[in-house]
């Protein structure tokens, strides 16, 4: 397998899916009930961001503790993400279908970032 250069945050696979999700969270929350605006919308888009933000700022930082600790700040997101999408789902504001793809994104982004923790757990400093 050929070795890659990451050379920003933006060319990590994990930020990549994590991307995907975002674009995908907002798309689907501009058709949930306006009463929802400052309830489940608000709590579903500053989570996704969240996961996203996190990547971004455990990628700039020296230390592989620091690095690690923002990583699971993501997974912790994506987590709660998964709670907010079964809410949105038994609520109807979601379809089956469209909950199954997005639950699916999810779990690609925790098996990203997981490989991503073991891999800088796994280097050496």
């Amino acid at each position: 397998m050929e070795n890659i250069k990451i050379k920003s945050f933006t060319d990590l696979y994990a930020w990549q899916e994590g991307h995907k999700l975002v674009l995908v969270i907002y798309k689907i929350t501009k058709d949930f009930p306006k009463s929802e605006s400052f309830a489940l919308v608000d709590q579903m888009r500053r989570c996704v961001v969240s996961i996203t933000s996190n990547i971004a700022e455990g990628f700039s930082r020296s230390g592989k503790k620091e690095k690690i600790q923002f990583y699971f700040m993501s997974l912790g997101s994506v987590t709660e993400l998964q709670n907010q999408l079964l809410i949105a789902r038994d609520l109807v504001y979601i379809k089956d279908a469209e909950f199954k793809t997005i639950a699916n994104q999810t779990v690609t982004v925790q098996k990203l970032l997981n490989g991503l923790i073991s891999s800088i757990k796994r280097s050496v400093s």
